[in-house]
């Protein structure tokens, strides 16, 4: 007895274990740890390091460069003159000193190129925060969205559900036919139509769950999660009051997108700029300090030196170099004008998809919530008329058919409208507003 105590309690206590590893993720569970696993969010990050690398060199050519040097002789042997003793040739030779260098346009065209770098910067920010967005929505080629994914585990998982409750109610259509059917109230026919649609209803079943597990499948390789888990549903606050209008300029004025592509244009007005300045002449400074010692020292020789120059330098003649350079600077700023005004009335498009696709959605689920109640009640009247022998066989199939109909159609239709709401705020900016990272 003590033995069967003791096996009991270790049941038990591995049971508890399991079932405290099982973690139960949301969906902004998900995106946070999908974010942090993917390699394409990854090299979107680099993008940014590297910007700020770019940065970091943009502001060295800001400062002075200051350098440093030695320089160590020995000659095979010493000469001087006779008369004078003055050297000609030392026997060892030793110089050392420090120079400070600056360089710099006239029309600060080191500044300019600071401030591109700057903006480089938040521009590849933008950028990163809309890879995001897209992964997380869009997905990549032949790869399920981490949205996509989280609901197809739910809809299957709620399609377990519904063959649950088919076979559940089949199997009592089964038992009435067979009952009836011995007391002679219905012929052989009716049981074995009632043993086919069962028989189906268990295909059915079997068919959702290795749909649920392959949609578990799928989302445990795409976010990277324990295969062990559940999902805790949360449905999306519903948007109220909502304006094409509004949506469209929010999403004008919210999208990394059109913030990236803003960046760009002004960036690249900056870059003509950054490129004129190659006619304005550059303007050298430098001060030199310079120490040497020798043996044997001469009466003439100069051991300290400290001296400084300023030099102006202008290409009188390059063949058109910094003309054309400058006017592909220019194309570059119309590209960019151009890229931000098409993207803008993509934008605008995508919005008006995604607001028309909501309210669709909506409307759908508000009618077939209706068509559910409908058919609820059918098959509850239609169940009990054939309890009493009002109603025949098949009338109680295609009850049944009809609910199971409606119950899929409904369950479709929420999910299809939860995802409509995180279209929309990808369209508009706003899909990881309230995400903490």
């Amino acid at each position: 007895m003590k033995r069967v105590c003791m096996a009991l309690a270790g049941v038990i206590l591995f049971s508890g274990a399991c079932w405290a590893q099982q973690k139960v993720y949301t969906l902004d569970d998900l995106y946070r740890i999908a974010l942090a696993n993917s390699e394409r969010i990854m090299i979107s990050q680099e993008n940014v390091r590297i910007a700020e690398a770019n940065k970091g060199r943009a502001v060295s050519a800001l400062f002075p460069r200051l350098t440093g040097f030695g320089n160590y002789t020995k000659y095979t042997e010493s000469k001087q003159t006779g008369a004078s003793g003055a050297v000609i040739q030392p026997g060892n030779a030793a110089s050392w000193g420090a120079r400070l260098d600056q360089s710099m346009y006239l029309n600060g065209r080191e500044i300019t190129a600071f401030q591109i770098a700057d903006e480089n910067v938040q521009r590849t920010r933008y950028d990163h925060r809309a890879a995001q967005e897209d992964y997380l929505m869009s997905g990549q080629l032949g790869v399920q969205s981490v949205t996509a994914a989280f609901y197809e585990v739910l809809r299957a998982r709620k399609g377990i559900e519904i063959t649950d409750s088919n076979v559940e109610r089949l199997t009592k259509y089964r038992n009435a036919a067979n009952t009836r059917l011995k007391v002679g109230e219905v012929t052989k026919t009716a049981l074995l139509r009632a043993e086919g649609e069962l028989s189906g209803a268990v295909s059915e079943q079997i068919r959702a769950k290795n749909i649920y597990e392959l949609a578990r499948a799928q989302l445990v390789r795409l976010t990277g999660i324990p295969p062990d888990f559940e999902l805790k549903e949360i449905p999306p606050e519903e948007p109220q009051d909502l304006r094409l209008e509004d949506l469209q300029k929010s999403a004008l004025q919210t999208r990394s997108e059109m913030k990236s592509l803003e960046l760009q244009k002004d960036m690249a007005e900056k870059n003509v700029k950054f490129v004129k300045g190659l006619f304005w002449p550059n303007l050298a400074l430098s001060a030199v300090y310079v120490g040497a010692d020798q043996d044997p020292a001469g009466p003439t020789f100069n051991q300290e030196s400290t001296f400084g120059g300023v030099t102006l330098t202008y290409p009188l003649f390059e063949g058109g170099l910094r003309r054309a350079e400058v006017d592909q600077a220019r194309a570059q700023q119309r590209q960019s004008d151009l890229l931000y005004a098409d993207t803008a009335k993509t934008v605008s498009v995508e919005v008006q998809n995604a607001y028309l696709e909501l309210i669709t959605q909506r409307g759908i689920l508000k009618s077939l919530q209706d068509q559910l109640a409908f058919a609820t009640d059918n098959y509850s009247a239609v169940s009990r008329q054939f309890d009493l022998g009002l109603a025949s066989s098949l009338d109680v199939l295609d009850a049944n058919n009809l609910l199971v109909s409606a119950q899929r159609q409904l369950a479709n239709a929420e999910y299809g409208y939860q995802i409509a709401i995180f279209r929309l705020k990808r369209t508009t900016g706003l899909l990881l507003a309230d995400l903490k990272q």
